[in-house]
């Protein structure tokens, strides 16, 4: 079995500030903000940046994988506070607000709300799918969500309704309207 070696100091450093770095940038620009930026905003050369992420989608991830395990972790918060549909309402709205909020977040998420998607099996995939797992089968057993509703359908949902409120406004104001919509049509009562 091969040893992973530590990070030296410096490498660690480099690593901190490109991911802090990344998070400035991609909250300005989004998704495609400039790696050639992002590199700069670090202090460090392009090649340096590539060495700790090889790819786009990888500093994306590593820039949002606390983010996104913050808002995994609300889920199970929510279902102790709140009823089993109620906390499956209030986790999508906080997931498609951190969407519009975030940028570049619903770009990292698109993937791992699809089927093929190339984030489904990783960190920020499989905790958002793990923790709308959990709510929807909770609301299923209650009854208040619809039997033949996959957790998968409820995180496309919430991404498209993240993108209906951007195309709306450009922010989250109809975000509430458009989560009560959906969830009056995913209730248990409908077919």
């Amino acid at each position: 079995m091969a040893q992973v070696r530590p990070m030296r100091a410096d490498a660690r450093r480099n690593h901190e500030r490109l991911l802090t770095a990344a998070a400035q940038a991609f909250a300005e620009h989004g998704e495609g903000a400039s790696l050639d930026d992002i590199a700069k905003r670090a202090g460090v050369g392009s090649g340096t940046l590539y060495r700790h992420f090889p790819t786009r989608q990888a500093l994306l991830e590593a820039a949002y994988l606390e983010r996104v395990e913050a808002i995994a972790a609300r889920a199970g918060v929510l279902a102790e506070e709140l009823p089993p549909g109620e906390a499956l309402g209030e986790w999508l709205y906080e997931l498609g607000a951190g969407m519009i909020r975030m940028r570049g977040l619903k770009a990292l998420l698109g993937p791992a709300v699809t089927d093929s998607g190339s984030l489904v099996n990783t960190a920020c995939g499989d905790s958002v799918r793990a923790a709308a797992g959990r709510l929807v089968r909770a609301a299923q057993a209650e009854g208040t969500l619809r039997a033949d509703v996959e957790p998968g359908d409820v995180l496309r949902l919430a991404h498209g309704m993240a993108t209906a409120s951007e195309l709306a406004d450009g922010e989250d104001r109809h975000l509430r309207r458009y989560l009560t919509l959906l969830m009056e049509g995913l209730g248990a009562g409908r077919r």
